[in-house]
């Protein structure tokens, strides 16, 4: 077992919410390799033969449980790509956290590639949390490129919180997933970008079971001259219902994108796309100032209310 040092232990709370070694079924990877690792009589975790990722049995009517899998770097120029599996068994209800943390001091760029899979049996219900975030003062860069895949069975639903604040300099979001009938998606995610920090969010959704449905709201905030986009596109095969949600506040000289998808092949297919994009409004500002907060305080809390 390698041990982490203070840094890696801050990223571990930044992207895990972990202060010591989890509860349950864990693998904690640090800078290309396993520091830890943990399966229990239910969740069983499996690394890979190339160690480049993991495969992660969770048995049917597995309920209360969880998986952690958090991800943090510190050497500079440490680029890979890590494959991970998920078999979730019929009639299970657990918690899988992921996330990555970077800190770079040095001058090459940092890049971590995470592309995940997750087989979500017949009635299962899964909350899957995943968080970004760099820190560190060398030039390179932090970059982040998640690419998740989602399957979902008969009746299983499956919950994304999908959460990047701070630090990261360049990320790409790639979220495929496919709905079979009476199946559920819903994602939650939010985005802050600063400086020159460029984030892409792309989701396609395929709805193909009678009674499935999908959920996609992202709230962000570009800040300085940073860029975002979100492209979001839902795929109406059968009797379903979908929603995506664009609602960004755009500061300095950021720009955002949205980029709406809704693709119909059902007549009994309901699906909606909304966006807003727009600064924050001045009476918000003021309202605050009265209170005693300055103006940068204000802007402050307006934004940490909005992306909480």
């Amino acid at each position: 077992m390698l041990k982490l040092d203070e840094i890696q232990k801050r990223l571990l709370k930044e992207v895990a919410d972990l202060h010591k070694v989890p509860e349950g079924a864990y693998n904690i990877r640090s800078n290309g390799k396993s520091a830890a690792r943990e399966s229990t009589e239910n969740i069983e975790i499996v690394p890979r033969e190339d160690g480049q990722g993991l495969t992660v049995k969770i048995k049917a009517g597995t309920r209360n449980e969880s998986v952690h899998i958090p991800v943090v770097m510190t050497e500079s120029g440490l680029k890979e790509t890590v494959y991970n599996d998920f078999y979730v068994g019929e009639g299970s209800d657990v918690v899988i956290v992921a996330g990555c943390g970077i800190d770079n001091c040095g001058a090459q760029d940092s890049e971590h590639d995470g592309i995940h899979r997750f087989y979500v049996g017949k009635g299962a219900k899964v909350r899957y949390v995943e968080k970004h975030y760099g820190s560190g003062e060398g030039r390179g860069k932090r970059i982040l490129n998640p690419e998740t895949e989602v399957y979902l069975e008969e009746g299983s639903t499956m919950e994304m919180e999908m959460v990047q604040i701070k630090g990261v300099d360049d990320t790409e979001r790639s979220t495929k997933a496919e709905l079979k009938e009476g199946s559920k998606l819903v994602v939650r995610e939010r985005l802050m970008t600063h400086g020159e920090q460029r984030a892409i969010s792309t989701y396609d959704v395929e709805l193909n079971g009678d009674g499935s449905s999908a959920d996609v709201v992202s709230r962000s905030v570009a800040r300085d001259v940073s860029y975002q986009k979100f492209d979001a596109k839902l795929i109406g095969n059968a009797a379903c219902s979908g929603h995506t949600e664009c609602d960004s506040i755009i500061m300095d000289k950021g720009r955002i994108l949205a980029v709406p998808g809704l693709e119909a092949n059902n007549v009994d297919a309901a699906l909606v796309h909304e966006a807003a994009i727009g600064k924050i409004a001045g009476d918000q500002i003021i309202k605050l100032m009265t209170l005693g907060l300055a103006e940068a305080e204000a802007e402050e809390q307006i934004i940490n209310g909005f992306l909480k």
